[in-house]
């Protein structure tokens, strides 16, 4: 009975070691979508992976909101202005 168990919970730590390990790579080819990045954690998140250069689209609610965002990220951060209420505002950010 002993024997299983330990051997489950090797098979268990063996597996999420292995799942740790793996990553993706060419991250500098990626693109990444995010919404809600005025502020919040769509706003970390957009300038944490900026920072570990990936190539970000980051969709905000207000101009002002992603002025403040283009100011503190590099040139691969692409911004676009996105209200998801308004059919109107997602038909022009999917052509974007």
């Amino acid at each position: 009975m002993w024997l299983y168990l330990a051997a489950f919970v090797g098979l268990y730590y063996l597996l999420r070691w292995y799942r740790e390990r793996q990553v993706v790579s060419h991250l500098r080819d990626k693109y990444v979508f995010i919404t809600g990045c005025d502020s919040g954690f769509g706003n970390l998140l957009a300038r944490q992976l900026d920072a570990r250069g990936l190539r970000v689209l980051a969709a905000c609610l207000t101009e002002k909101g992603a002025e403040q965002l283009r100011r503190q990220t590099s040139d691969r951060l692409e911004t676009v202005t996105l209200d998801i209420t308004k059919m109107e505002s997602i038909a022009a950010a999917t052509q974007w």
